[in-house]
């Protein structure tokens, strides 16, 4: 879902580019350490909590199958994506088991290429304006701040104030429902949520109590 912003206040930056945007809640569930075995449940009732982007990091059991099974199942009503993706080799695999974004820890231009010539989204990590702006020149449609506890939300305003304003910013790590109404106050457009979401073994009444709260949180910033 394209969201059209201006970008009067910004001239540095101002284009008449829609946002890009492709998540009608632009929070990533990322489930690092799921098993094939617990992921269509796990995924199943983050889709019904109003997910629609899952993210399965690549140092996570079989990875591939439980990829594979989420994209089978569940391609139809979420984007099922791949994170923690370092080597070309990789997104091919991702390629060909139709996944339809990758998420970087680091900003690796080669690997942006090599990701967006095979038809992937690229969200890619960053922490510093010159990473951004290498990863933007390599195709990335969308940033991740990481960890953004540790930056925190005023880092986010201002790397916003240089970025080109159709790239969305997205925080990852330690956001939790609490903290994410500050960081979209200064300018995030969403977030990953990883352990605070879930950790591998827990209950699928946990995760659904976890997306929930995440989702509420959300919504009340939206009025």
């Amino acid at each position: 879902m394209a969201v059209f912003r201006s970008s009067a206040s910004n001239p540095m930056t101002a284009s008449t580019t829609p946002v890009f945007n492709p998540f009608a809640l632009p929070l990533v569930a990322i489930l690092r350490g799921i098993t094939p075995e617990d992921t269509l449940a796990h995924v199943g009732a983050l889709i019904d909590a109003g997910f629609d982007a899952i993210e399965i990091p690549l140092n996570s059991p079989r990875w591939a199958e439980s990829i594979a099974l989420a994209q089978q199942r569940y391609g139809a009503r979420a984007w099922i994506g791949a994170g923690t993706v370092l080597r070309n080799e990789d997104v091919d695999t991702l390629a060909g088991i139709g996944a339809r974004f990758i998420v970087t820890p680091n900003t690796k231009p080669s690997l942006i290429r090599h990701a967006v010539s095979r038809g992937l989204t690229v969200v890619a990590g960053f922490a510093t304006a010159s990473e951004a702006f290498d990863a933007i020149d390599a195709g990335a449609q969308i940033l991740k701040l990481f960890p953004a506890a540790t930056y925190g939300a005023a880092h986010v305003r201002a790397l916003r104030s240089v970025l080109p304003t159709h790239v969305p910013v997205y925080v990852v790590g330690g956001v939790s429902p609490q903290t994410l109404a500050g960081f979209m106050a200064q300018g995030a457009a969403g977030a990953g949520i990883g352990g605070e979401l879930y950790k591998p073994g827990q209950s699928l009444e946990t995760t659904q109590t976890h997306a929930r709260a995440f989702v509420q949180a959300y919504q009340e910033l939206q009025g």
